[in-house]
């Protein structure tokens, strides 16, 4: 259930892979004035499990960016990078649940073997790996590359609901197939890393893009699982380009940067994204 803390705790949590846009500045400073609005506090996460793209002039174009905004935020700044104990130990914890397993299929292999589609459009794996015999696991993740992969029809035994807004949703994480948890290369998942870190920050409300709404399924699972507390969620509109497509740092979305290098002030980008100066 939600975290009924006296002061709420919100979050604004960019990966330092690229430049904050005019999206970022949305739900940073939604963030930013809900904490303030309710005598709350405001953190900055940086997600940095993606060390291959994880830049250090990004990490700190985020938070120059986020100060000519006029946020600021709790300290210190709590990075993904310094938390590998901690998800090695949830892992661990679901191993010992039964509900893990190594998944060898190579990207030609899941292309061959996938079921249909997941929220985000990904083929649903077809669970080629889930039956192979324990010994042969075993054998093979010594010296071959793997993911983990959650056993959805184990972990999604329990009905589960979580709040978004006003609206009660009944959590449907078995339309994410068996997803993976970690990888070789990248010790945790979003998916996992996010539900833990919130825990851990005492995070009691999550206001972020409506493209993470279908995610919450499997974050609410995850907290089921590892009895973790479930903040209160609410999920923004996105703001679009003028081809109606969703800003963002894989289209070139204009960067803030740009925009204060063009003259433009905070008060601008603020009636820019449809909000009101302070």
């Amino acid at each position: 259930m939600p975290n009924t803390t006296a002061q709420k705790i919100f979050r604004f949590a960019p990966s330092p892979n690229g430049y904050l846009h005019l999206g970022h500045a949305y739900s940073a400073l939604v963030n930013f004035e809900a904490a303030r609005a309710s005598g709350g506090q405001f953190l900055l996460r940086i997600e940095d499990i993606d060390t291959a793209r994880s830049r250090p002039e990004f990490e700190a174009a985020i938070f120059e960016d986020l100060s000519w905004l006029g946020l600021d935020w709790q300290k210190p700044v709590l990075r993904q990078s310094t938390r590998t104990a901690a998800y090695r130990a949830a892992l661990a914890q679901l191993q010992a649940q039964n509900l893990l397993y190594p998944c060898f299929c190579t990207r030609q292999t899941l292309a061959q073997n996938t079921a249909h589609l997941d929220p985000d459009g990904t083929a649903v794996y077809a669970g080629r790996c889930k039956h192979l015999p324990k010994a042969e696991q075993v054998r093979r993740m010594s010296f071959e590359a793997h993911a983990l992969r959650l056993d959805m029809t184990r972990a999604s035994q329990s009905r589960l609901i979580w709040q978004d807004g006003a609206q009660t949703i009944p959590a449907t994480p078995e339309i994410w197939g068996d997803i993976i948890l970690a990888r070789k290369d990248i010790g945790t998942s979003y998916h996992l890393a996010v539900t833990l870190d919130d825990a851990a920050q005492g995070v009691t409300d999550v206001v972020r893009g409506q493209d993470l709404f279908a995610s919450t399924h499997i974050h609410r699972l995850l907290q089921h699982l590892l009895g973790l507390p479930t903040p209160r969620y609410q999920h923004h509109a996105l703001l679009r380009d003028a081809e109606g497509e969703k800003l963002a740092k894989s289209r070139t979305s204009s960067p803030l940067r740009l925009w204060r290098a063009e003259g433009a002030s905070s008060g601008d980008v603020r009636k820019m994204i449809g909000l009101t100066e302070r």
